[in-house]
């Protein structure tokens, strides 16, 4: 295979990769679209998807991300199944590897790699995944009201999903591994002042319980005194922290202390030019599928005037 040449590269296949894609396409910006490792992103593994406007009755994740990409075909985009191990900023057009060995001249590139959730790393996370185990709080809670629930995670995070969920269930297990929050001040009394809140102080999560119907409880470990007990919730929610998929940007790329690709204020504009970030690879405070989709189409807009601009120079 030979280098190929586009006009516009889309790094991602989520819902800010395709929105890209669907508004590049339709301005006849031919885009070609690389999907990463997880095709769909992160919704291809949430099955219930109630938020998103315009699906009334919801929608399978897996579905709407099908949906988003026959959209985006249909107006012209070319999407390709596989990963980009290694990008070159350092001249223009900008170089991107796919694969390790074919080589792409992107005149613009829009990146929507996203950004995964971190987790406990124990078996039974996976096992119930889907059937109560949940890393988004305002994307699932509503699936838990009267029920009770458990958070994990002594961060900001994790207090203000807490704090929502406790407006949706009877009772919010807090799961603190120390014996104190890492949580702003403002935060850790707004979670100490909800009533149907407890926290599990030095607590760790041993096992999550469930059989048939999903999860039942969680077995807590406590690292002072050693013992072990089991409570009775319905759903368990991580929020120890997400992990943006910028690696190999690094070094390339302006990065937060955290990872999230810095973009000027109101754009979608990397510190490169002709390079741009759009969804979560972005975004470490909303990490909706509606506002990835927002930043895709700003992305997209913004990829056109920067080609337009540069034909104008030339």
């Amino acid at each position: 295979m030979e280098n190929e040449k586009v006009k516009v590269l889309i790094i991602g296949s989520g819902p800010a990769g395709y929105t890209a894609a669907i508004y590049a396409a339709r301005a006849g910006l031919k885009p070609v679209l690389y999907t990463g490792a997880q095709p769909g992103g992160q919704l291809t593994i949430t099955n219930d998807v109630e938020n998103f406007p315009g699906y009334p009755d919801g929608i399978n994740g897996p579905q709407m991300m099908m949906d988003l990409q026959k959209q985006a075909e249909r107006f012209g985009t070319k999407v390709n199944f596989g990963l980009v191990t290694a990008v070159d900023f350092s001249g223009y057009p900008h170089k991107v590897t796919v694969d390790e060995k074919y080589v792409i001249e992107a005149e613009s590139i829009i990146i929507a790699t996203g950004a995964t959730a971190k987790y406990l790393g124990i078996p039974s996370e996976q096992k119930y995944a889907n059937q109560g185990v949940s890393a988004c709080a305002v994307c699932d809670g509503f699936f838990y009201r009267g029920k009770d629930v458990a958070v994990v995670g002594a961060g900001d995070s994790a207090a203000e999903e807490a704090t929502y969920l406790a407006n949706l269930c009877p009772k919010v297990h807090l799961i603190v591994r120390r014996g104190e929050m890492r949580a702003s001040k403002i935060m850790q009394q707004r979670v100490e002042n909800t009533h149907n809140i407890e926290i599990h102080w030095n607590s760790e999560t041993d096992e999550i319980l469930g059989d048939d119907s999903g999860v039942t409880g969680v077995r807590l470990y406590n690292n002072v005194s050693k013992e072990k007990k089991v409570i009775s919730v319905s759903g368990f929610f991580l929020a120890i922290g997400h992990k943006p998929n910028t690696d190999i940007f690094a070094g390339k790329l302006d990065m937060d202390e955290s990872g999230y690709v810095l973009v000027k204020p109101g754009t979608t504009k990397t510190n490169v030019e002709g390079v741009f970030a759009v969804g979560d690879v972005a975004d470490k405070v909303y990490r909706q599928a509606i506002t990835a989709a927002g930043t895709g189409c700003m992305g997209a807009l913004d990829a056109e005037k920067f080609l337009v601009s540069k034909e104008v120079s030339v």
